[in-house]
């Protein structure tokens, strides 16, 4: 099981919007919060966000490069991945492979793939 991830963003209120929403759909709670950051936590798993330095912003973030690629959350269905893409498209959040949507993971993965104020890639799939 997987105890926590915590990511470093570029402008903590825009995690806070995106995330604390995004989450909020897959029943996470407000775990923690401080100045800096917050934490989100689903049963023993939490996902934290904490605000960069200023002297560490200029670097940014690409998921192509050495490090995270993606996040990937499981959903109760596919009507679910459904609805969240509904959501995601009132909220003006791109969503990714949209020519492949929903099978952009292959015939077998049913899932929505979209991007988060700081560009990472968020995945929400459904059960087999």
């Amino acid at each position: 099981m997987l105890h926590h991830v915590e990511i470093n963003v570029t402008d903590l209120n825009k995690a806070n919007v995106f995330w604390g929403w995004f989450l909020s759909e897959l029943k996470y709670e407000v775990y923690q919060k401080w100045d800096t950051g917050i934490s989100w936590k689903f049963k023993k798993t939490y996902i934290v966000f904490v605000q960069t330095e200023e002297r560490f912003l200029q670097a940014g973030y690409h998921r192509s490069q050495v490090g995270l690629n993606h996040l990937a959350f499981y959903a109760d269905s596919r009507q679910h991945v459904d609805q969240m893409t509904e959501k995601l498209r009132e909220r003006q959040i791109p969503i990714l492979y949209q020519d492949r949507h929903p099978f952009a993971g292959g015939a077998d993965h049913y899932a929505v793939f979209f991007e988060g104020p700081d560009r990472m890639k968020v995945e929400l799939v459904a059960p087999d």
